[in-house]
């Protein structure tokens, strides 16, 4: 497929996850704004990082993908999905148009759809990407992503300067990318506030994922574990097990508008980036 659309097996797209770098940028940096007092910590954050995405990739293909902040499909199905998570602060809110702004100047596309998070547009086009012979590098901070790693994508956490691979998500996880959402469904996930099983945490939870390999085979297996509670909270808590691996599952089947030209890329529009600089300082 990759030799019919005219493509070299070892051309790379690079896909960013916006929202994390839109948070990862406004707790990073404080108390910066313009003469007139407009915020712009995150604004600042934000290009700084994709700058350097920018030097030291020099893709040729980019994609930024974002979270559109409406209910998605996870927030039906679990009304209390995310429900630890406070509304992000006015200050960053005022932010996120003028970053959506600096990666059109940046000629950077950009993509979200309603009712689905960043992540299940970066696993929708890296998938979709993979099949078609692109090698894949997907730059965020967020484990949920790791369940995506295979031969042809990885991970890269800027912020850490750390690649994961097949063997680096084993090493962080201590289970294979194809794994992580079982592991995630044991444990659960505090930050998305996916329930998982309780008292089970990571260690357990890997553990069980070493032995028996999959959610299935745990339940399918469950006289096998030794410890009576553990095997009784599991047996008690199976419909929850389930629901946090849906949860935690992302979605790569999204129907999605865009054809691999739309990713080239060409460099910013220097005359629009310049402007947005100088109007935010």
């Amino acid at each position: 497929m990759a030799i019919l659309l005219g493509l070299m097996e070892s051309e790379k797209l690079i896909i960013i996850d916006g929202s994390s770098y839109i948070f990862r940028a406004y707790y990073a940096i404080q108390r910066l704004s313009t003469s007139k007092g407009f915020p712009t910590n995150a604004i600042y954050g934000f290009i700084q990082m994709l700058m350097k995405v920018l030097e030291v990739e020099k893709p040729t293909k980019l994609l930024i993908a974002f979270d559109t902040g409406k209910p998605t499909f996870r927030k039906e199905m679990y009304p209390e999905y995310k429900a630890n998570r406070a509304a992000p602060p006015d200050d960053l809110k005022v932010q996120f148009e003028p970053i959506q702004h600096a990666v059109d100047c940046f000629g950077i596309n950009r993509l979200h759809a309603d009712g689905f998070e960043a992540d299940d547009v970066i696993a929708t086009v890296a998938r979709k990407a993979a099949k078609e012979g692109y090698q894949v590098e997907i730059i965020t901070g967020d484990k949920d992503l790791m369940q995506l790693v295979e031969d042809k994508i990885t991970l890269y956490d800027t912020m850490k300067e750390k690649r994961y691979n097949r063997e680096g998500v084993k090493e962080k996880m201590a289970v294979l990318p194809d794994q992580v959402v079982d592991l995630l469904a044991l444990m659960g996930d505090s930050s998305d506030n996916i329930p998982g099983v309780t008292g089970i945490g990571e260690k357990t939870a890997a553990d069980l994922i070493q032995k028996f390999g999959s959610l299935d085979e745990i339940y399918k297996r469950l006289e096998e574990i030794p410890q009576p509670k553990r095997r009784e909270t599991l047996q008690k808590e199976k419909d929850t097990a389930y629901l946090s691996q849906k949860l935690a599952t992302v979605r790569d089947d999204l129907p999605l508008s865009f054809s691999w030209a739309d990713l080239n890329y060409k460099g910013p529009r220097l005359e629009e980036l310049k402007k947005l600089f100088e109007k935010y300082e």
